[in-house]
């Protein structure tokens, strides 16, 4: 059990780096009257956001998201349970 403990929070830690990663890799959102200049473009490219990079950093956000979320609450689980 020690061992798979172990396992999981290895995985955790590179889970956490990565999420760290990608989200500072990711534009800020414009604020202020660039971003209202900016906003025209966005609604004409936006329609292939999905397959820019942006698109795909926040696919990887998410994902990352909801494996942090499920690997704390197993390695929570795990630990009580040892």
């Amino acid at each position: 059990m020690g061992a798979l403990i172990i396992i999981v929070e290895i995985v955790y830690f590179i889970l956490c780096l990565g999420l760290i990663a990608v989200v500072l890799l990711q534009k800020g959102k414009a604020a202020g009257l660039s971003g209202a200049i900016g906003g025209a473009a966005e609604t004409y490219w936006g329609k292939n956001k999905a397959r820019s990079m942006e698109g795909k950093l926040e696919k990887f956000t998410r994902l990352g998201a909801i494996l942090f979320i499920v690997l704390s609450v197993v390695l929570s689980l795990l630990i009580k349970y040892q």
